[in-house]
């Protein structure tokens, strides 16, 4: 009888800690954190075909092509793992390698914006198409593993379940930041005090 009663003490004080909370939230970061990297692979798998339709150009900035290439063979090269999202440094690594490929690509079409000639490509067209429509994959996917890993988080410091965190080792996840934080919090400037072109 006291094993029966010390084992429904135990299940109901492990209820109310928060341990199937972790494990619910631990499965779904991962699997949220799955479909990011799903949507940086389909944009990576992009890249090539991108380049190969730029580079029928003939004129096309070689240099351009070159950033798009190498940030794309930087941000494959890393290798993530399960451990990449309990690992801060790891994790900012690995954001920072898309933010470069992000940043190249966006170069790449402001500057194919200068060739009529490639903007009336059909293919061009098409692939600008499908990047555009995975970069908002990519956002939807990135959106839903912040707010899992919020969620997380908010468990993994509060109290009660803030004492099973620290007996289990669930450690706070790292979320996306935002990589030029101190350049867009600048407001832009505005200057209004020169007089406008006058009109013929």
């Amino acid at each position: 009888m006291k094993r029966l009663f010390a084992l429904l003490a135990t299940v109901l004080a492990l209820s109310g800690c928060g341990y199937n909370d972790f494990q619910r939230l631990d499965e779904q970061s991962k699997a949220a954190w799955s479909e990011v990297l799903n949507q940086y692979q389909r944009r990576a798998d992009l890249v090539p075909n991108i380049v190969a339709t730029v580079k029928g150009e003939a004129a096309f900035e070689q240099d351009t092509l070159t950033r798009v290439v190498e940030a794309r063979a930087k941000a494959t090269s890393i290798q993530v793992t399960p451990e990449t999202l309990n690992n801060p440094e790891a994790f900012n690594k690995f954001q920072q390698a898309q933010g470069e490929l992000s940043g190249a690509l966006s170069r790449l079409m402001v500057v194919a914006e200068r060739y009529p000639q490639l903007q009336a490509n059909q293919a061009f067209r098409d692939l600008r198409v499908t990047l555009e429509g995975t970069e908002n994959r990519i956002t939807v996917a990135r959106n839903r593993y912040i707010q899992t890993v919020q969620e997380y988080n908010v468990l993994a410091r509060s109290f009660p379940t803030n004492l099973t965190a620290k007996v289990f080792s669930y450690d706070p996840k790292p979320s996306f930041a935002v990589q030029n934080e101190a350049q867009i919090s600048t407001p832009p400037t505005v200057d209004f005090s020169r007089p406008a072109a006058s009109r013929p």
